[in-house]
């Protein structure tokens, strides 16, 4: 990370370093005398929450500022939907047939990462959850492309270490959910989500909901595999309780393959913020 620095005060790194040579005594043993930001224990204490929120949503951003992202295509995914070359080893069958949406994730990925790499490299990159499955595909499909990608991990019980295809200068780790779904969204130029679990679920509902109420521009939405998704959710039943309108159907579109998907976001067209809710 760069520090450019533009102040005749002496700098925090510098501090540091002194701090560490004092002489060895009970004050300064004493965890009190050690500078606040360098303190660990204190960083971690519930009542330095707001700062920490502050400091997951400031690292990243500066650091893909300073590499010059300037927007992104997020995927949204499984992580247990396997590569096609492992599909024999999917827990369930429906796992193993949907393994070819990580073909799919790969092509799109690379074939949006060849367009970005045409304008510069710095519009419409690949952000994705950085894990495996479904991620592991967009991150790999930019890698092919000798192209850069975004992976927000999260720190969780289990698994969820940064899969090999992140652009390691743009592989962030996160503790808190909201400041990560932020991220994914600050820069969104299009929103692609493939069949997946809760978390998928979760992502894409979430930001379907801040486009239905205005609070984000209708960027290019794509549900890949309609089969899948008109399976688990009954979109018209939705509608027809009334709890949502029908004019909220028209926020996403259907895709099954990767051009499909290209196709429909080149042909999108106005991205703006809606004025109202219908239906309200």
């Amino acid at each position: 990370m760069k520090d450019d620095r533009h102040s005749p005060f002496r700098d925090a790194h510098t501090d540091r370093k002194a701090a560490e040579g004092v002489p060895d005594t009970p004050q300064t043993r004493s965890p009190a005398y050690g500078l606040a930001f360098a303190d660990d224990e204190f960083m971690c204490r519930d009542e330095l929450r707001p700062v920490r929120l502050q400091l997951e949503l400031l690292k990243p951003e500066m650091l893909m500022n300073e590499a010059g992202i300037e927007s992104t295509i997020v995927l949204f995914g499984g992580a247990r939907i396997p590569d096609p070359d492992h599909k024999d080893q999917a827990r369930t069958k429906t796992l193993a047939d949907l393994s070819h949406y990580y073909e799919e994730a790969r092509i799109f990925s690379r074939l949006m990462t060849e367009k970005s790499k045409q304008s510069g490299g710095t519009q419409n990159v690949i952000v994705t959850g950085g894990g495996p499955g479904v991620m592991e595909a967009g991150n790999r499909g930019a890698y092919d492309a000798e192209g850069a990608s975004i992976g927000l991990n999260i720190v969780l019980p289990f698994e969820q270490a940064p899969n090999a295809y992140v652009t390691p200068d743009l592989c962030f780790n996160f503790h808190y959910f909201a400041i990560r779904k932020m991220h994914f969204l600050m820069r969104a130029r299009a929103i692609c989500v493939f069949p997946g679990g809760f978390g998928t679920l979760d992502e894409m509902f979430e930001a379907l909901t801040l486009i239905q109420t205005g609070r984000m521009e209708r960027v290019p939405f794509l549900l890949f595999g309609k089969a899948f998704w008109n399976s688990i959710i009954n979109w018209d039943a939705l509608s027809d309780a009334g709890t949502i309108s029908a004019d909220d159907l028209d926020l996403f579109r259907f895709v099954d393959t990767a051009q499909e998907a290209i196709d429909v976001i080149d042909a999108w067209g106005p991205t703006d913020k809606r004025g109202e809710v219908p239906g309200r």
